[in-house]
């Protein structure tokens, strides 16, 4: 696509610029997404299967990987930890707490949740240690021996 040219003077030049209503493309772009939103038909079933990803950072040090994912209120047994050669993936599914009286406002989330990381090395699968402490799981994943650092000494 051409751009106007802008002379000196501020005039325009049109080269290949075919002139439009300057609101038409935004008009374009949301039918699409509209079409697209559609598309989807979410159902009350469908709903139902959506997750959520808690919060989590992923650091490296030279020797491993460490994720902290928040998980509030959830217990050991309710939460998965599975690594691959280059993934990581903590799911698991946090049950609504009965309440007494209405519930007048929502912020947390609940029902199943899945956080997935991409590791970019190889890691030692067989020595991954998770922990939980206070509300956040920590996955310490140690690096596997090619993908440290290692210094070269230049000679010559």
């Amino acid at each position: 696509m051409n751009l106007p040219i802008r002379h000196r003077h501020g005039g325009l030049l049109e080269r290949g610029f075919p002139w439009q209503e300057p609101t038409a493309e935004f008009e374009d772009l949301f039918e699409r997404m509209n079409r697209f939103m559609e598309s989807l038909s979410l159902t009350p079933s469908s709903i139902e299967r959506m997750t959520w990803a808690p919060l989590a950072d992923m650091h490296e040090t030279d020797d491993t990987y460490k994720v902290e994912c928040e998980l509030p209120g959830m217990k050991r047994e309710d939460i998965e930890v599975e690594i691959t050669e280059h993934d990581l993936r903590i799911s698991g599914e946090l049950k609504e707490r009965e309440r007494e009286g209405v519930l007048r406002r929502r912020g947390r989330p609940t029902g199943r949740f899945e956080y997935r990381a991409l590791l970019p090395a190889d890691v030692k699968a067989e020595e991954v240690q998770a922990a939980l402490s206070d509300g956040v799981l920590t996955v310490t994943i140690p690096k596997a021996q090619a993908a440290k650092p290692r210094h070269i000494e230049i000679k010559g």
